[in-house]
C-alpha cells in the first residue's frame, strides 16, 4: 500500500509541475511528451490526466489523517 501512495504523490507531484508550467510559461510538459500540443489531448495524455487526478482523489484520505493526527505525541518538548 505505501507503494501505491507513493506513485500517487509521484503523479499528483507531476502533475502540480505541470500547471506550474503551464502557468509560468504556457508550456504543457504532458502534451509535449505525449506529441500533443499545448491544449490539445490524445489518448496518452488523457490517461496520464486521469492517473493524476485518480492519485489526486486516492490522497485524500491520507490528508485528512495527516490534518487531525495527533502531533504532540511525535513531537519532542
Amino acid at each position: 500500500m505505501q507503494y501505491l501512495k507513493a506513485l500517487a504523490l509521484l503523479l499528483v507531484i507531476v502533475g502540480g509541475l505541470n500547471w506550474l508550467l503551464v502557468g509560468i510559461a504556457r508550456f504543457d510538459l504532458v502534451a509535449a511528451l505525449t506529441g500533443a500540443s499545448f491544449g490539445e489531448t490524445n489518448a496518452l495524455s488523457a490517461v496520464i490526466y486521469i492517473l493524476v487526478g485518480v492519485s489526486a482523489v486516492a490522497l485524500i484520505p491520507t490528508l485528512f489523517r495527516w490534518a487531525t493526527s495527533d502531533t504532540s505525541a511525535t513531537t519532542a518538548s
